[in-house]
């Protein structure tokens, strides 16, 4: 079974890799470069495919025309506590990044003849992006079954989401549990030495390893 794992560097994708390689997949890794304010989790995603010895492709894709914190850097990235996490869509929100990272993953399939998908995207402990939520794969997936060529044929791509229901707690437990490389994983918005400690993704990073009863591996500016 071939298939292809989006992969951003970050602790959800990481471990979306490890699961997917658990589970006998012959996958390739697909890291895009869409002009993101920082470079640190191209860095971190080369680390985690040395680390497994898994083919990369590196695709750049720049995006930087969207409006977003984390592609203008004329946008600050919020700062924000816990409980004000998930109740709105914030800065940081890409337009429609998903769909163009899944139809390019989509498309790679395709030409290598992979049947699925592997997207690290959760719902429960995430910032609120509105395409992060069950319903928006399963629109994309009735996408693919009449607008690719495996679909009209009767085999669409799958879209699997192994984490998409899961705490962050319970990501980092899974990828502890499948010895996931959790040291080598970059999940800040800011690029700096070490990760900030109060982004969105910091802060729903380290209630996951505190809630799991585990340190996390990174350093931190605090």
């Amino acid at each position: 079974m071939k298939a292809i794992c989006l992969l951003s560097g970050g602790l959800d994708s990481t471990v979306t890799l490890a699961y997917a390689l658990h589970q006998g997949y012959e996958v390739t890794a697909l890291t895009i470069n869409y002009g993101q304010r920082h470079k640190r989790e191209l860095d971190a995603a080369r680390a985690v495919v040395a680390h497994y010895k898994v083919p990369h492709i590196l695709m750049e894709f720049p995006l930087t025309g969207f409006r977003s914190a984390l592609t203008d850097e004329s946008i600050p990235v919020p700062d924000r506590r816990p409980e004000e996490i998930g109740y709105d869509i914030p800065e940081t929100y890409v337009p429609a990044r998903n769909i163009v990272f899944l139809s390019l993953a989509a498309g790679l399939a395709e030409s290598v003849d992979a049947s699925a998908v592997f997207i690290g995207a959760n719902s429960i402990d995430y910032s609120g992006y509105p395409d992060c939520r069950p319903e928006f794969f399963q629109s994309f997936e009735s996408m693919l079954e009449v607008g690719t060529k495996r679909g009209v044929l009767g085999h669409p791509v799958r879209i699997e989401h192994p984490i998409l229901k899961k705490t962050k707690a319970e990501i980092v437990k899974m990828g502890m549990k499948l010895q996931a490389p959790l040291h080598l994983t970059w999940s800040c918005y800011r690029g700096g030495e070490k990760a900030c400690g109060h982004c969105d993704s910091c802060v729903l990073r380290l209630k996951g390893f505190k809630e799991a009863g585990a340190k996390d591996p990174v350093p931190y500016e605090d």
